[in-house]
């Protein structure tokens, strides 16, 4: 009895540090520290932003969420704490890639420029990049911001957009790049810009939590359309491969439903504005076929 207990022990303990030495980037280094790093905006309604408290809050977090708790079922240790990092669309993909932050689910656009740097789960949203103006102000399209001040987000892909539209048509704009959404959308309703640039989701966003939403509208034939992933680290396999299980599990579970009614069809903080929203083809599709592909690569 005695043998053989010492020899189930032993296979016991084999097992173990063969199963512990498999584990390798993300995964090895969330098991060791026992924490989770999540990347975080702070003005991305309805996705990723700080409301009442410190704690960010959004449809995108709701989705870190699910892949942390994967994470957990995936080490066995149900105790991992959750710590925020806040980032910028200029910092965001530094920090994953330097290792400060492990996931990040925010807005940020799956491209091929940027799977050079990082990696992207399955896509989680899909959007068309459009112009959020005054209704009174007489912009419908692009072409009608010729000589006119228009304002974007730093660090986006519709930075680079307006601006090689800028010099594609040779508009004569003035383009501005303000730090964060809330900044841009500050400029546009002060009056320092005459159109905001940004995806047509976060233009709702933004418009919701205006002074008066009526006055605004969001216009515009879209330059591209583009899918939200969230940032892994690159060359991490394994831990991209938790994150991608957590997102299928997510959408066969239908909690992506109940998620997206609560933060596009329903009040939401701080104003408890509707944003009213319906879901696209385009992001249904995505839920009923996930994917980590880029929209220029489907």
């Amino acid at each position: 009895m005695k043998k053989s207990l010492l020899v189930t022990l032993a296979i016991a303990s084999l097992f173990s540090t063969v199963h512990a030495a498999e584990l390798t980037g993300t995964l090895k280094k969330i098991k060791e520290t026992g924490t989770i790093v999540l990347g975080n905006r702070d003005s991305s309604i309805p996705f990723s932003y700080l409301a009442d408290g410190s704690k960010p809050i959004g449809f995108s977090m709701d989705i870190a969420n699910a892949i942390v708790d994967e994470v957990k079922k995936e080490l066995g240790l149900p105790a991992i704490k959750v710590q925020y990092n806040l980032v910028t669309s200029q910092t965001r993909i530094p920090l994953v890639q330097n290792g400060t932050v492990d996931v990040e689910c925010g807005s940020t656009t799956n491209n091929i420029e940027r799977q050079q740097q990082v990696a992207f789960t399955d896509g989680f949203f899909k959007i068309g990049t459009r112009l959020l103006t005054k209704k009174t102000s007489g912009v419908k399209d692009f072409a009608d911001l010729a000589g006119k001040n228009v304002v974007t987000t730093a660090g986006t892909t519709s930075e680079r957009l307006i601006k090689k539209l800028n010099e594609e048509k040779k508009l004569g704009m003035n383009i501005i790049s303000a730090k964060d959404h809330g900044e841009s959308f500050l400029m546009l309703e002060s009056g320092r810009a005459v159109a905001f640039m940004m995806d047509d989701v976060l233009l709702a966003g933004e418009m919701a939590k205006a002074k008066n939403p009526g006055d605004w509208a969001i216009v515009g034939t879209p330059q591209s359309y583009e899918v939200y992933g969230c940032m892994v680290r690159k060359d991490d396999p394994a831990f991209k491969a938790v994150a991608d299980r957590a997102l299928v599990n997510y959408y066969k579970s239908g909690l992506v439903n109940a998620s997206y009614s609560k933060w596009f069809q329903q009040p939401i903080p701080p104003k408890g504005l509707n944003m009213n929203f319906p879901m696209s083809e385009g992001l249904k599709q995505l839920i009923a076929h996930p994917t980590d592909k880029s929209a220029e690569q489907m």
